[in-house]
């Protein structure tokens, strides 16, 4: 376990800077982000994980290097999924292109405490009943099954039950505010439909982060490297939304190479103590072919639409 407190301080700071000058400096100012934008802000996340890759590699040993890669790959993979929610979000509320880059980034703030506290709370847990894993594992199967046979399902997130509880405590605005959470209107203060947005997209993360963060559990229970290997992957989210949002719908089969990740992940960890324990440099090699996988079927198999030209039955 990494337990030097430089690290952790180091680290964090990173993360501070990098969110200041996100918000502070590239993106003061509202706008549409562009394909070049997004393209070049996934890159630079992926170096920099790639970068930090190494540093663990030479200063902790090739172990420790490639948990953090093989953890990494997981989270990033399985951040796929909140990027189709993401698209789905921003659809059936109608959210403005310029504003969706301030929502993920509040939303990705708080994303990042949420796992922080998860994460430890995990480790904990571990480090005291380590029978906990078990149960981690045949949650994780149980929910690569459910992924497998769900059927998808129309989105009302104007049901969520959080959602309603928060109407009924404040007033709504009908419309949005420009990129504004809070306005006074009438002498009261009203929150937008913009926060409303930004609170199912918290929702939606931290039900994904009850799946991912088991799965990573099952790579190394160093919290260190299950928090940054986390955090890279969450930090790229935004770019990788804005570079995806509008190729997502081509990558059907990915949700079903997701759900073959997360139930051979829930088998890892409960082979993890015997004598068929499966290595970490196969669990990388089989999860990169899963996805893999699942990605060239999409693309040669394109989802059927159905021909709008088609004439109409008579009634």
């Amino acid at each position: 376990m990494i337990e030097s407190l430089p690290l952790w301080i180091g680290f964090n700071a990173f993360v501070l800077v990098m969110l200041a000058l996100d918000l502070g400096v590239f993106h003061r100012k509202s706008h549409v982000v562009s394909i070049r934008e997004s393209l070049t802000w996934t890159f630079v996340w992926i170096a920099l994980a790639m970068l930090f890759n190494a540093w663990i590699w030479k200063t902790q040993g090739p172990d420790a290097g490639l948990k953090f890669l093989t953890g990494y790959v997981i989270e990033k993979s399985l951040s796929v999924d909140n990027v189709f929610v993401f698209a789905l979000l921003f659809s059936y509320f109608a959210v403005p292109p310029v504003y969706q880059h301030k929502v993920l980034f509040w939303g990705v703030l708080s994303a990042l405490v949420m796992r922080g506290v998860m994460i430890f709370v995990g480790a904990a847990l571990i480090s005291k009943f380590h029978w906990i894993l078990y149960v981690f594992g045949v949650f994780l199967i149980f929910t690569g099954i459910k992924m497998l046979v769900s059927q998808e399902k129309e989105m009302h997130p104007e049901n969520n039950p959080v959602v309603k509880w928060f109407k009924k405590r404040m007033p709504v605005t009908p419309d949005f505010r420009g990129n504004k959470f809070f306005v006074w209107e009438n002498g009261r203060r009203c929150v937008t439909p913009l926060l409303i947005v930004l609170l199912i997209v918290e929702i939606s993360d931290l039900i994904f982060a009850v799946d991912s963060i088991p799965a990573i559990f099952a790579i190394t229970t160093d919290p260190f490297l299950v928090y940054t290997s986390n955090v890279f992957a969450i930090m790229g989210l935004r770019s990788l939304y804005f570079a995806l949002a509008h190729v997502i719908d081509r990558f059907h089969y990915l949700k079903y190479g997701l759900a073959v990740v997360l139930s051979f992940v829930g088998v890892k960890m409960l082979l993890g103590h015997t004598e068929w324990k499966i290595d970490t440099e196969i669990s990388l090699a089989v999860i990169a072919m899963i996805l893999l996988s699942s990605v060239i079927i999409s693309l040669l198999k394109p989802p059927h639409r159905p021909d709008a030209t088609a004439s109409t039955p008579a009634r």
